[in-house]
Order: structure tokens, then sequence, then C-alpha cells
């Protein structure tokens, strides 16, 4: 029983520390930087898809003519 209550209370030490640490000592950031941020991910994220994109392309019409290639 002894080692159920030291469970409970590292349990609740542990959530208990969590939530001070979230109040007190998380730096947030400010709305503004919170959209820079968003919107560089979003140009990062589209970047990213169209050179995969064009990878794929290639890889595709590549792969096609080697097929081609065999078929003659």
């Amino acid at each position: 029983m002894s080692k159920l209550k030291d469970i409970y209370r590292s349990i609740s030490s542990f959530v208990s520390g969590s939530y001070d640490e979230m109040l007190r000592k998380v730096t947030w950031p400010k709305y503004v930087e919170l959209q820079n941020s968003a919107v560089l991910v979003l140009i990062a994220a589209v970047i990213f898809s169209v050179i995969i994109g064009i990878m794929d392309m290639l890889f595709k019409n590549g792969m096609a003519s080697i097929y081609d290639s065999f078929k003659n």
C-alpha cells in the first residue's frame, strides 16, 4: 500500500511541477512571431512539395524511358 502512495505522490508532484512550469517558466511567443513562423513553415512546405513533385516527375519519365527501351 505504501508503494501505491509513493507512486501517487510522484505523479502528483510531476503534474504539479509541469503545471507550474507551463504557467511561470515557459516563454510563449507573441502573436506576430507565431504568424511569422507559420508563414515560414507554409513557404517551406510549398517549396519542398514542388521539389519532391519535380523529382517524382523526373523519376517517372526516366523509368518510363527505360521501360520503353526494353519493349523494342
